[in-house]
């Protein structure tokens, strides 16, 4: 019986491994097309010439050297500013005492119920007011920190031991020494989560850099995909080229950091 176990759920998981896997494979064969148009069934994408110049023309005709370098600096700036000031505020709410602190933590779990269509506005409105549109400064500042990541933070130190702190504290050391020689060593974990999180949300995010950029200088990959898109008909090869371009930091991403995302998301579930 445990053999018969064992086969079923190896395959039921292969399966929807190949679900989930099928997609990502279509776009890349897709991507290699001259006339990926002219596709219509799997055998003729498996078997059909192939081609890198989707790639080429990409790069070359467009400007997704740009689109991917901005990607790249606006998720990992507004990654680093997420560890550090979630860090830090996850910090203080966790072992400070201060007035009105359970007032502005609650505050903060209200802001994680407010749909970002809600702000999108008023937002829109403090960047043209600042003259930031068209910048990376709207692209970026306004998401350095978020309530999410301070939850996080807030709910992971609040159960780390206190006594090594205190120890340090005896000794003479300084907060900014405790937060960042045994909170943050203690705290990788969930930081790393935090961090993958933000870097994913932000390499994948349309609606703000679509209203923040309109110049070309200042796209990201999802504003650039978007352009292949015409009312009349689609760029499929280009299309699939630069969603597979997209797609490629995800992919490194999960393939290198999958056993800290699997300890991050199962850190404190059991208790001694």
């Amino acid at each position: 019986m445990k053999i018969i176990s064992k086969t079923f759920t190896y395959t039921l998981l292969i399966i929807v491994a190949l679900g989930m896997l099928f997609p990502m494979f279509s776009m890349i064969l897709l991507s290699m097309k001259s006339y990926p148009e002219g596709v219509s069934d799997f055998w003729k994408l498996l078997t059909n010439t192939y081609t890198f110049d989707n790639y080429i023309d990409a790069f070359q005709t467009d400007r997704f050297d740009i689109y991917f370098f901005n990607s790249i600096l606006i998720a990992g700036l507004t990654t680093i500013g997420n560890v550090f000031f979630c860090l830090f505020a996850g910090y203080a709410f966790a072992r400070k005492d201060f007035f009105g602190k359970n007032i502005l933590f609650a505050t903060v779990i209200l802001v994680l119920m407010i749909p970002p269509h809600v702000i999108m506005i008023p937002l829109y409105r403090m960047m043209v007011s600042f003259g930031w549109i068209n910048s990376y400064y709207s692209l970026i500042l306004p998401w350095l920190v978020s309530p999410f990541g301070i939850f996080l933070a807030r709910q992971y130190i609040q159960n780390l031991p206190t006594e090594i702190e205190d120890a340090a504290r005896i000794d003479g050391a300084s907060e900014l020494y405790i937060i960042f020689k045994i909170v943050m060593p203690l705290a990788k974990p969930i930081l790393t989560v935090l961090a993958i999180y933000v870097f994913l949300t932000s390499w994948n995010s349309f609606l703000f850099p679509f209203l923040f950029a309109n110049d070309v200088d200042f796209r990201t990959l999802p504003v650039g995909l978007t352009f292949y898109l015409g009312k009349q008909s689609i760029d499929w090869g280009h299309l699939m080229a630069g969603a597979s371009i997209s797609a490629l930091p995800v992919l490194i991403i999960f393939l290198f950091f999958q056993k800290q995302i699997i300890n991050g998301l199962t850190a404190g579930a059991l208790k001694e």
